[in-house]
């Protein structure tokens, strides 16, 4: 299954906006994955990401 995130995180006092699409077996390893992605590549704690929506896409 594959999975749309929406939301923003904090980085320093601004703002980012994101969309991620993550294929993943169900929607909490989804979120999992994206905490991973995001913590790894802009060196953002759990804590300053925030998923304002989720949708499951169709492939």
């Amino acid at each position: 299954m594959r999975f749309l995130f929406r939301g923003w995180y904090e980085k320093g006092k601004r703002k980012i906006k994101f969309t991620k699409e993550i294929e993943a077996e169900n929607e909490k390893l989804a979120l999992e994955k994206l905490y991973s992605i995001l913590g790894s590549n802009h060196k953002v704690k759990r804590v300053k990401i925030h998923v304002e929506g989720v949708e499951k896409v169709e492939a």
